[in-house]
């Protein structure tokens, strides 16, 4: 059993997350009734990390209409500061999320023009960005310029998950270039079974991650849904069984992995530029706990609908539960009540 993540030191460590922030309407597929939920990818992981306790600023673009008032709240509301833009003339993304079985599908309507981005401030510690902010143009340009600067500066770790949108990317040998050329200047890459099959449908997922890694990431997780994870990293391969759930939906679950990953890189003392190779070097136990963290933050936010990821305290309480469960019976770790 991996040991619990444990604080190494304090230090103020600010994640600034780049992407996209919409809205949601989702519905059962053939159904007439959307709900509208605050969402896109990058933004549901500024949410995750500030609902775990971690200083996050969300660089994003919203309308100056009620659904971009709505996101604006939503994520303040759990701690995230969000600078959000100044054109007055742009419209709030929308992304339609059709369930079937809990399993969502997405059609979009999406503008993204993100501005020339200054260099992060000096506390920055984490850069995280995927998703649609690196592949639509033209604000994927001065996003990838940004990952370009801050990975000369070398003073963050940089995040990515390229969370594909097939309806959008079109082409995956297209495609494959510019993730490639993404993966080559993060220090950890989080992705999907479902993405890697999408642009390597002849390959397997834990070759492309080996090869990933070798183009110059310290971390490689792949999130295979009900069949776990798999992570390789410089000097090890693990694979972890996923947390057994009720589930409701998938809404937002790749992204609370995210999070919950990158907060537990970071309580162990894993995050910012000169930790690269700490990261690469990591350790069995300490990758099967940061591991661990970032899938019961997934499940719980599976348990219940929408992207709606957990607080810290949620998990602590539940960890306590599931302990206290596992001393007086005298078992090991079971099945995790659901939410």
């Amino acid at each position: 059993m991996p040991a619990p993540l444990r604080s190494v030191r304090v230090v103020m460590c600010m994640f600034v997350v780049v992407g996209e922030a919409l809205v949601d309407l989702v519905g059962q597929r053939g159904g007439r009734t959307f709900v509208a939920h605050p969402g896109g990818s990058p933004a549901n992981v500024a949410l995750g990390l500030a609902r775990l306790g971690v200083p996050v600023t969300l660089m994003t673009r919203l309308g100056h209409d009620e659904l971009g008032e709505m996101i604006f709240e939503h994520l303040r509301a759990s701690g995230v500061r969000v600078n959000g833009g100044s054109a007055q003339d742009t419209s709030t993304s929308l992304a339609i999320a059709t369930l079937a079985a809990g399993v969502a599908s997405y059609d979009f309507r999406i503008e993204w023009d993100m501005p020339a981005l200054a260099p992060l401030p000096i506390e920055t510690r984490c850069l995280h960005t995927g998703s649609l902010a690196t592949a639509l143009p033209p604000g994927n340009v001065n996003v990838m310029d940004l990952i370009e600067r801050e990975r000369t500066r070398g003073r963050v770790t940089i995040s990515y998950d390229p969370n594909v949108r097939p309806a959008l990317l079109g082409d995956a040998a297209r495609a494959r270039a510019g993730i490639e050329r993404l993966v080559a200047l993060s220090d950890v890459v989080k992705v999907s079974d479902e993405d890697l099959r999408w642009l390597y449908p002849d390959q397997p997922d834990e070759l492309v991650a080996q090869n990933w890694l070798g183009s110059g990431p310290a971390l490689v997780v792949v999130t295979r849904g009900g069949m776990g994870v798999y992570a390789v990293s410089a000097g090890l391969e693990l694979h972890r069984s996923a947390v057994p759930i009720d589930l409701v939906d998938t809404v937002g679950a790749g992204d609370s992995f995210t999070s919950g990953l990158l907060e537990a890189l970071h309580r162990a003392d894993l995050i910012g530029g000169s930790r690269r190779a700490a990261v690469a070097a990591i350790d069995e136990s300490t990758l099967a706990s940061v591991v661990e963290a970032a899938t019961l933050t997934a499940a719980i936010t599976c348990s219940r609908p929408g992207a709606n990821p957990p607080t810290r305290a949620e998990i602590d309480a539940l960890l306590a539960a599931r302990d206290s469960s596992s001393d007086a019976t005298g078992a090991g770790r079971g099945r995790l009540p659901t939410t």
